[in-house]
């Protein structure tokens, strides 16, 4: 073929550049917290992803439902359980659901490698990680406070007292706030640095329950030793433990803490360290979704 015989066609498929407004980072940061919500719990994708997060909120509310029924067709007058302490029987939802999830919204993006793709400009990669951190946040405070507005409104229907329960539902929703961003530290870390979901989900399973199981049989060792207070710094080394001495140590709950921590100082250190880990989890990363941008 000479160069005289060639010849090409332009076909205009209708392509037209965005001539819209322009929006801010955070508009984009916005959008991405609440499709990372969404994601979370299958909303927007298929039906299958849908089954395990809503099985897992509707098994972890079915208790609550029940001592409701019990409250008020017996004409209770107070909870049978505390609001505080109800996250503790339910942990092991809560921990399935956390690190279920957490791949979908860190380790995702890193495996295909559209990561570059939403940390181009004006979104920075701070912005996404934190973003991606309140998405799973709040995502996992759902699944903690549903059951306690399910309990509240039960007790207030049983005629308990106003004031009290307004109270103590309060403060377990402070103490599901911080419970929350442990989780959400923890499970987004683990599932940062690990581009398999498979992975990811067990590796947070057995940092969540089976070190939890390990700091519970040390404490219980120091409590029959009567030493009480090696079972409090062991209780500094686990997201559970730590929400388990918190509520009641702290809010004087009816959870079951096998060595609360005893005195002002080590409840402030409980709460600190507990602090810490939420906030060394957000800066964690944030350090790694700037090393993927820079790549």
């Amino acid at each position: 073929m000479t160069p005289e015989s060639r010849s090409g066609v332009i076909h205009d498929l209708g392509y037209r550049p965005y001539a819209g407004i322009r929006q801010a980072e955070g508009r984009i940061a916005l959008a991405l917290f609440v499709t990372g919500l969404r994601n979370a719990f299958g909303l927007g994708r298929s039906g299958k992803s849908k089954l395990l997060p809503f099985i897992l909120l509707g098994l972890n509310l079915l208790p609550a439902l029940i001592l409701v029924a019990v409250m008020v067709f017996t004409n209770l007058d107070e909870l049978p359980i505390g609001y505080a302490a109800y996250a503790g029987q339910t942990q092991m939802l809560l921990s399935v659901f956390a690190a279920a999830q957490a791949p979908i919204l860190f380790s995702r993006d890193l495996r295909h490698g559209s990561i570059v793709l939403y940390l181009a400009r004006p979104l920075r990669s701070a912005t996404y990680a934190l973003m991606r951190w309140c998405s799973l946040t709040v995502a996992l405070l759902i699944f903690l406070v549903t059951p306690i507005v399910v309990l509240l409104l039960g007790a207030l229907l049983s005629e308990a007292d106003v004031v009290d329960q307004l109270t103590e539902a309060g403060w377990a929703v402070l103490a599901a706030v911080l419970l929350a961003g442990m989780l959400a530290s923890v499970t987004g870390v683990i599932s940062a640095w690990s581009t398999r979901r498979g992975f990811g989900v067990v590796a947070s399973i057995a940092v969540l329950l089976f070190g939890y199981g390990m700091i519970a049989a040390v404490q219980a060792i120091a409590y029959d030793e009567a030493s009480d207070r090696v079972g409090e710094y062991a209780g500094l080394l686990a997201p559970y433990s730590l929400y388990r001495g918190i509520a009641a140590g702290v809010l004087d709950s009816s959870i079951d803490a096998i060595t609360p921590p005893s005195g002002a100082p080590m409840q402030a250190l409980y709460v600190a360290v507990a602090l810490l880990v939420v906030l060394g989890g957000i800066g964690l990363l944030v350090w790694r979704y700037r090393r993927a941008a820079a790549r």
